[in-house]
């Protein structure tokens, strides 16, 4: 028995010492020194869909956040990595979910929320879902080059990033020579919409992970599930809880 929860493909440096195969990271020697690139001269790529605000919280509210996240405890997530989830439960292949274990936000995600409306690019988002994600070099965390899901999940993806500095990468199947480096600053928001969202896959290297990294991430619902949507009356009921803030970690709550 494996003492991970990697499946597939996927891999952490606990079932790799137990004998699993590792997934050929062909990415592990791109450069992430943002500080000296050797490159700035030459042409560039428009690259629209990515928006960071710097220091979009504070020191003593990154403080106040990371310990209010480990009062709660963390279930283990694939590729080395823990998580707290705090939305309704979903099943992907079969598009279908259910709200009963769904309770809210957190609280602390509250003053959060409203900071984030004041922003143009998020003056109307309304987050249905919330991932708290732990990413360590002692693990070996990581996450492969993915799409999140399109049915479900609608048009900006939204993450803060605690504790450490690190960066997404930003790929497209059809241009392999080709990895988008956005640095992920600490205590910074980052968007990620339009072709970045539609287009390009993202995905957490390895070894860009060198301290302890918490990502927030924040998804709010698809077309389907709006005003408008044949699914509206569901999506209603999820925004109502979403907003209460009373919410529990479903992976916590007994179902």
């Amino acid at each position: 028995m494996s003492s991970c929860s990697c499946k597939g493909i996927r891999t952490c440096i606990t079932c790799e010492k137990e004998g699993k195969i590792p997934f050929l990271d062909l990415q592990q020697t791109a450069w992430t020194d943002f500080s000296n690139h050797p490159n700035h001269e030459g042409d560039f790529i428009l690259y629209p869909g990515i928006e960071i605000i710097h220091n979009f919280v504070s020191p003593d509210e990154e403080r106040e956040i990371t310990e209010k996240i480990y009062q709660t405890p963390f279930v283990d997530s694939q590729s080395g990595r823990r998580k707290q989830d705090y939305g309704p439960k979903v099943n992907f292949k079969r598009k279908k979910l259910k709200c009963d274990v769904f309770t809210g936000l957190p609280d602390f995600s509250h003053s959060l929320y409203k900071r984030m409306n004041d922003y143009p690019v998020l003056k109307d988002f309304i987050p249905v879902e919330q991932c708290n994600l732990e990413y360590t070099q002692e693990r070996g965390s990581a996450i492969d080059p993915h799409f999140d899901d399109f049915w479900l999940w609608g048009e900006r993806l939204v993450t803060l990033n605690l504790l450490s500095d690190s960066v997404l990468c930003m790929t497209k199947d059809d241009s392999p020579d080709i990895e988008i480096h956005v640095p992920l600053t600490r205590r910074s928001l980052i968007v990620v919409y339009g072709p970045a969202r539609n287009i390009w896959k993202h995905g957490i290297h390895r070894n860009d992970i060198t301290q302890t990294r918490l990502a927030i991430t924040f998804r709010e619902l698809s077309s389907e599930f709006q005003s408008q949507g044949p699914s509206a009356k569901l999506g209603q009921d999820l925004m109502d809880i979403a907003l209460s803030f009373k919410g529990v970690a479903v992976g916590n709550k007994a179902v």
